[in-house]
């Protein structure tokens, strides 16, 4: 994925607020051996750009000037609090031999047709939808598949469960609760539990 941009010559926050008046965002690009580069983006291309999932977890190719800068990742996006406005983008660059440390988003699948929907009608929640991994360039995956269907009623996923892609690690903790599947009534049981205990105390 490619990104554009232009050299930014004056700094400040004065400079700053003429080029958002001019439809331009500031931006700075960081890290390597390299000295910062002060960088101004396209509004309206950054603004739909940066609303995009792949775009905060992929590897982008800066094009400064009509030219590739080399390898940079999203880190930070400023937005304006009430406006649909973006304020301000950092960039990190990255080497291909260097592991770096990111988030990237959790996609959910099968939970209708996990035992916990089919069997309790629990209620899967995930308190995450990100997890922070480490990786080299090129093993970042855009997103991480969790596949729910063999969660049980009652049941908690943790994020050392999670099945990661090959030559990525877990940075968070493993205990960390990814998705849990709340039985309707409060309970962790499942509902086959609670009727086995139903006709036990029936017996009683």
């Amino acid at each position: 994925m490619k990104f554009n941009a232009t050299t930014r010559s004056v700094q400040g926050t004065s400079a700053s607020r003429r080029l958002r008046r001019a439809g331009r965002v500031p931006a700075i690009v960081y890290g390597g051996n390299a000295e910062p580069l002060n960088i101004e983006l396209d509004h309206n291309e950054t603004y739909h750009a940066v609303r995009k999932e792949e775009y905060h977890s992929s590897i982008l190719d800066l094009i400064v000037d009509g030219k590739s800068v080399g390898n940079v990742l999203l880190r930070a996006v400023q937005w304006h609090p009430y406006k649909q406005q973006v304020l301000h983008v950092d960039f990190q660059r990255v080497a291909k031999n260097e592991r770096i440390t990111t988030k990237v988003p959790l996609h959910f699948i099968n939970a209708d047709i996990s035992p916990a929907v089919k069997l309790s009608a629990a209620v899967v929640v995930h308190p995450i939808t990100e997890l922070e991994i480490s990786c080299l360039p090129a093993d970042l995956p855009q997103g991480i598949e969790v596949d729910l269907s063999t969660l049980e009623g009652g049941a908690v996923l943790h994020a050392g469960d999670v099945k990661l892609p090959e030559g990525v690690t877990l940075v968070q903790q493993a205990d960390l609760v990814v998705a849990n599947a709340q039985v309707r009534g409060g309970g962790a049981a499942s509902s086959s539990d609670q009727a086995e205990d139903g006709e036990e105390a029936a017996g009683e």
